[in-house]
């Protein structure tokens, strides 16, 4: 299992987009010899999660592709698929969901977003010790910019249920000040999607 249990924190996958600007199905196509999905999956895996959960629009391809994933890494009883019912809606109601569906004890809970592969496996784990009890939420950035993924920590999770539409939590994010810790990160990766098919190259 995951290390540091005891801050009871949960990792969420959001992978229920249509990825309208790839022309859809975009977390199965393939990038650097496996499917997109992968790179998420074990940035996920990972971090000091207890459970992972991926949120879908009820794909079942890619709920295999996960839960194969999730088996070669010994990890098959620690997945979540979650059904967003209103996917279409947007990132916001994924998001929605996806606190809506996490255990109720849970402390803190990662946001990654399925169409980045590249996220380094330490990340989460810098982040979850800049989880102070004066802080509210905690994201890498890189060059200057907010990138992914986010800890979200209990204190937001009332106004994670609230989200809707494809916003996501910039809104929650920008009001939070200095509870809000920046964590300066030399990697790229955290600033990298995939939203053309031109970006797999």
């Amino acid at each position: 299992m995951a290390e540091r249990e005891s801050t009871r924190c949960d990792a969420v996958i959001l992978a229920a987009g249509a990825g309208r600007r790839f022309g859809g199905r975009k977390l199965l196509a393939p990038f650097e010899g496996r499917p997109l999905l992968a790179g998420a999956l074990d940035a996920a895996f990972a971090a000091p999660a207890r459970r992972v959960l991926l949120v879908t629009d009820g794909d079942l391809d890619l709920a295999k592709i996960a839960r194969d994933h999730a088996g070669s890494l010994g990890r098959g009883d620690d997945l979540d698929i979650v059904v967003a019912i209103d996917a279409a809606e947007g990132m916001g109601s994924s998001l929605r969901t996806a606190v809506d569906a996490l255990p109720p004890d849970s402390d803190g809970v990662f946001v990654f977003l399925g169409d980045m592969p590249r996220l380094q496996p330490a990340l989460a784990q810098d982040l979850v010790r800049s989880l102070t009890p004066d802080v509210d939420a905690v994201a890498p950035r890189f060059a200057g910019r907010r990138g992914h993924p986010v800890l979200f920590g209990r204190a937001c999770f009332p106004a994670l249920r609230t989200l809707g539409g494809d916003v996501g939590a910039r809104e929650i994010l920008a009001a939070m000040g200095d509870r809000l810790a920046l964590i300066d990160n030399s990697d790229a990766g955290v600033l990298f999607d995939v939203d053309r098919p031109e970006d797999l190259a």
